[in-house]
């Protein structure tokens, strides 16, 4: 069975929105403005590459990122990956050639069962409304928060506001930087 990784560049206060500068958001590019650069404190960025399957996406991710990746370096052990992009709406037309193998999935059911085959981890990166989906639907394995020592109050937050049972979460590991930012690696708690 494979692990799902939800990773994601959070605010204090759980906003996900725009953090490398996406327009249309008045926040946008937090985590680069008034942040010092830590190599260390992304350190897990690069670790999440090596470890990593395939990558999970929801369609407005995938078309942000295909739009960037394939011609940046730093990704090249992304976009080598498998993509899976989850959506209802994106036709086979709209992929990107040469940007690995994408595979469209049209339901939760079928990230499911992806997740029962073999490989390595599930990585989902952006794509907050699909994180809500995901985790409502109890399919997150483990969380990994780079958390921004920022309150950014308006914007798209990482966790769903679902009114549900409460869900318990196990800290694996975690660090603290220089610059503020710290390293949460959660495990889900079944």
């Amino acid at each position: 069975m494979r692990t799902l990784i939800s990773t994601a560049f959070v605010s204090l206060d759980g906003v996900m929105e725009a953090p490398g500068g996406e327009t249309g958001y008045r926040n946008a590019g937090w985590t680069f403005e008034g942040v010092e650069f830590l190599p260390e404190a992304y350190a897990i960025k690069g670790r999440e590459q090596e470890e990593a399957g395939a990558l999970l996406l929801g369609r407005r991710s995938y078309e942000a990122f295909s739009a960037v990746w394939p011609g940046r370096a730093e990704f090249a052990t992304y976009n080598a990956l498998p993509k899976y992009v989850v959506s209802t709406t994106l036709g086979e037309d709209a992929l990107v050639p040469g940007w690995g193998p994408t595979t469209l999935l049209r339901s939760l059911d079928e990230v499911a069962a992806l997740k029962e085959g073999e490989g390595g981890p599930l990585l989902v990166q952006g794509s907050a409304r699909l994180h809500h989906a995901l985790a409502d639907a109890g399919l997150v394995d483990r969380y990994h928060l780079l958390v921004f020592p920022l309150l950014l109050g308006a914007g798209l937050r990482l966790f769903p506001a679902t009114d549900a049972d409460t869900r318990r979460l196990r800290l694996v590991e975690h660090a603290a930087y220089a610059n503020g930012i710290q390293l949460n690696i959660f495990d889900v708690v079944r």
